[in-house]
């Protein structure tokens, strides 16, 4: 890889780029410090051409000018240190540039490790994402996010009238994977760093199906069978922890065993008031008053602080009260309730999954107004297939949303264009 003259632009210019991600970078000291810990100055050259969606080596060889041998040796070896993702289709291997979260903040942590300044970047990702406020606004605008909450199955009403659907179910998201992988909890991982890490397991940070496979070649994860999953997240449950998947139907590739003190979702919730930075699941906790005694055990178990204990009109006892707006519907609580006075009930309105990654890319596109940046970002790589399943999202969204996003979208398609025909 040849010498960069100016690096600062190097890493300017992958700052740029990873802001125009639906997720955000906004730019920042900090994330100059991150990226010049993770990318040397011609790793950033590279990283910033590379699209964030799948493309294959041979193609990507063509558009940087680079020999194939070449470039693959130097994206297997970024690959491997988790600032770009590598996978194999139909024997082609494929590559993309991650967004700063879920991307390769979770895959610097994912694992031990002493070829990087852990300590270091633990304090810099902590300070970027909480001390300012603007990458988590960033990456948690709009409805659509990149976690769900999954309720506990066991924490459910009995009954042939209540129903919950396959992508709903953690123990089948496991049992059905086509292949798993577990790492350390990568919040977790740096809170320890931070000095202030829960004792709750850190190995239980599941890794599903296609991801798994790539996680495990590249060292980031361990791979594991449906058994061993099913043991981690019976050890998780036992601990307290609340499950957080993917938020699609299809082909899930994470779900994460959460506690409400390192979790970065959650602490956006909790510390930073971003309500909607997880995605609930299609329950919702109810109390009993009259079975209720206010001794506060579901209070300490709610991940996002969503119960409080109010005194009662007319005694003054107090009870549990739930918030409408934070309760998760993740089931955490019910268990802990030794007077049975918790249970979980389906919400009136069903929540919207979105059924693949694709389409809950471009959801997050439409509504943060970045459907143009999503489209054109690689040109020559749009197909009549892609503008297809785009206009396929769109024509389910609001008609507010959808309208916002067509004309950037004519604007940039027709620009698209004329850069072909110029060419």
């Amino acid at each position: 890889m040849g010498h960069v003259a100016n690096p600062d632009r190097a890493y300017r210019l992958l700052q740029n780029r990873l802001d125009h991600m639906v997720t955000g970078a906004p730019d920042s000291p900090v994330l100059m410090q991150i990226l010049r810990l993770l990318f040397s100055p011609e790793e950033a050259e590279l990283a910033r051409r590379i699209p964030s969606r799948p493309t294959s080596l041979k193609k990507l060889s063509q558009k940087l000018g680079i020999p194939a041998g070449e470039l693959d040796s130097q994206l297997t070896e970024m690959a491997r240190r988790g600032v770009v993702l590598d996978f194999f289709y139909r024997n082609q291997r494929y590559f993309l540039l991650p967004p700063v979260v879920i991307g390769f903040f979770e895959f610097t942590f994912m694992r031990a490790r002493d070829d990087m300044p852990m300590a270091e970047l633990a304090r810099l990702f902590d300070e970027y994402m909480y001390a300012d406020d603007r990458f988590s606004r960033a990456l948690f605008a709009g409805q659509t996010q990149v976690g769900r909450s999954l309720v506990r199955e066991e924490a459910l009403p009995e009954g042939d009238h209540i129903e919950i659907l396959d992508y709903e179910r953690a123990s089948h998201l496991i049992e059905s994977a086509s292949d798993l992988a577990v790492s350390l909890c990568a919040c977790r991982h740096k809170a320890e760093h931070l000095g202030h890490a829960c004792d709750r397991p850190q190995e239980v940070c599941l890794v599903l199906n296609a991801a798994a496979v790539t996680m495990a070649r590249n060292g980031i994860a361990r791979p594991i069978d449906a058994r061993e999953g099913m043991q981690i997240l019976d050890i998780s449950k036992e601990a307290g922890l609340a499950q957080t998947g993917d938020n699609v139907q299809r082909n899930i590739t994470y779900m994460c065993n959460c506690c409400g003190c390192c979790c970065g979702m959650m602490n956006a919730v909790r510390r930073l008031e971003i309500k909607n930075a997880i995605v609930s699941s299609n329950w919702l906790m109810e109390i009993d008053t009259e079975k209720c005694k206010g001794c506060g055990k579901c209070v300490e178990a709610c991940p996002v602080g969503a119960i409080a204990l109010q005194a009662a009109e007319g005694n003054g006892k107090k009870k549990a009260v739930r918030d409408d707006e934070l309760c998760l519907g993740c089931g955490v609580c019910v268990p802990v309730c030794k007077k049975d006075a918790l249970s979980m009930r389906a919400r009136e309105r069903r929540i919207l999954t979105p059924e693949t990654t694709y389409d809950r890319v471009v959801r997050m596109a439409i509504e943060r107004g970045k459907l143009a940046d999503l489209l054109f970002e690689d040109p020559e790589n749009l197909s009549h297939r892609a503008l297809g399943r785009i206009l396929g999202v769109l024509e389910k969204s609001p008609p507010v949303k959808a309208l916002i996003a067509v004309e950037p979208l004519k604007s940039a398609f027709i620009n698209a264009m004329l850069s072909r025909i110029k060419s």
